[in-house]
């Protein structure tokens, strides 16, 4: 699944990022890595998601969001 398609208010473990190189490493910086939770906190339909990974909380757009997959 991808984070796009993820509810409000549950929790998911990042499977994998496939996204330009150069996002996917900032990403990572930021602590978005394979096997990291993250909390979907707030979600709206055409702008970003606000998602919380290891304790900070992130606005991630839309198309960003479709290059994150899920575990289900």
């Amino acid at each position: 699944m991808i984070l796009s398609s993820a509810k409000t208010g549950f929790s998911y473990t990042i499977e994998k990022i496939e996204l330009d190189l150069r996002v996917k490493r900032r990403l990572e910086v930021l602590g978005m890595t394979h096997g990291t939770k993250i909390s979907v906190l707030n979600k709206k339909a055409f702008g970003p998601m606000i998602i919380k990974v290891r304790g900070t909380r992130f606005a991630v757009g839309k198309r960003f969001c479709d290059g994150i997959f899920l575990e289900d």
